[in-house]
């Protein structure tokens, strides 16, 4: 039974590993998922221990129920974690129509470049009409609410 239990915590974790080398955003981010989940049952294994619930004082063998306290702490950060994640890479693919990371790392180089060839004014000018189109947007997007 610990043989099966270490080969299936290996198996899920170099599956991640391999995810995590991927180029694609929700692939690195499924491996992330992945290598925790692994992290959790290698846990839960290494605390693995037959015994009856510490519910009350016995003289037989307890389990431990501070590794499985452990677990589902870490499961539930996980589980945090994965949903900003999975947010800021939906965003990204919103602004960016790609998921890609040498798409994306050759449109941060792009963006740089041209970050370094403007004038301070003309940074100031240009961040003041984003901001003015975006409200603009926001506005347009509240009236097409109401009107629906």
């Amino acid at each position: 039974m610990t043989l099966l239990i270490s080969l299936t915590i290996a198996v899920i974790f170099g599956a991640a590993a391999y995810l995590m080398l991927k180029r694609d955003l929700i692939r690195v981010i499924t491996g992330m998922i992945l290598l925790g989940n692994a992290a959790n049952l290698f846990i839960m294994a290494a605390g693995l221990r037959r015994g009856r619930a510490p519910i009350v004082p016995s003289d037989h063998d307890l389990s431990d129920p501070l590794v499985q306290a452990m677990t589902l702490t870490a499961i539930v950060i996980s589980f945090g974690v994965a949903t900003l994640v999975l947010s800021v890479v939906y965003r990204v693919y919103d602004s960016h129509h790609s998921v890609d990371l040498r798409r994306l790392s050759s449109a941060e180089a792009a963006q740089a470049k041209i970050d370094d060839q403007l004038l301070p004014t003309e940074r100031s000018a240009r961040v003041e009409t984003a901001e003015e189109t975006e409200s603009e947007l926001e506005e347009e997007s509240m009236l097409e609410g109401t009107r629906r």
